[in-house]
């Protein structure tokens, strides 16, 4: 087990980042005093450098299904004090996310014991459940759309109505069995 101890000393920053696959985890080691950077996207190696000169600057690698761009800058505060930052598509973790609530749904739901994350995207009118693009059938129905698919043998829709007013634009209600599932915080 000395391994394992002695491969996470230099962790010094973790993130959680909700994508349309998935929420996944990213890590970072620094070594201050090698100069090592390691970055773990969901437990996986995808940089290591070791004896870097620089102690300071960015690493950049992708996240997730769609190869969504992450950058980690590294800044020093004062004496041998770092910050660590992560930008997601070269916005703050922060404003990403906010950006996401306004573009994306999601619901999490168990259906038979196994727990869903659903995922619509407003844009495109993807739908993702547990990290796969789902195959989508859309229909015009008396007050608005249906975007049908099925998890499992269950089958849902997603119905876009106008709220009526402007600022609201349109609401997404997801539909499982003919049962409605409150939308998720994430």
């Amino acid at each position: 087990m000395a391994v394992a101890a002695q491969k996470m000393t230099d962790l010094v920053a973790v993130w959680e980042v909700a994508l349309s696959d998935g929420v996944h985890k990213i890590e970072f080691e620094h070594g201050t005093t090698s100069g090592k950077r390691v970055v773990y996207v969901d437990g996986k190696e995808e940089i290591r450098k070791e004896w870097m000169f620089k102690l300071v600057g960015k690493e950049t690698f992708t996240v997730g299904a769609s190869k969504t761009r992450a950058t980690i800058n590294i800044d020093a505060v004062s004496g041998f004090a770092y910050e660590y930052t992560l930008e997601i598509n070269g916005k703050s973790l922060k404003k990403y996310m906010e950006n996401r609530s306004k573009t994306t749904n999601t619901w999490v739901l168990s259906l038979g014991g196994t727990d869903y994350r659903v995922v619509l995207e407003k844009d495109t009118m993807d739908v993702w459940c547990n990290g796969k693009k789902m195959e989508t059938a859309g229909e015009f129905v008396e007050d608005g759309t249906e975007t049908h698919f099925s998890v499992g043998d269950h089958s849902c829709y997603i119905k876009a109505v106008s709220s009526g007013k402007r600022k609201e634009g349109i609401i997404h209600t997801l539909i499982v069995d003919d049962r409605e599932i409150p939308e998720a915080v994430e």
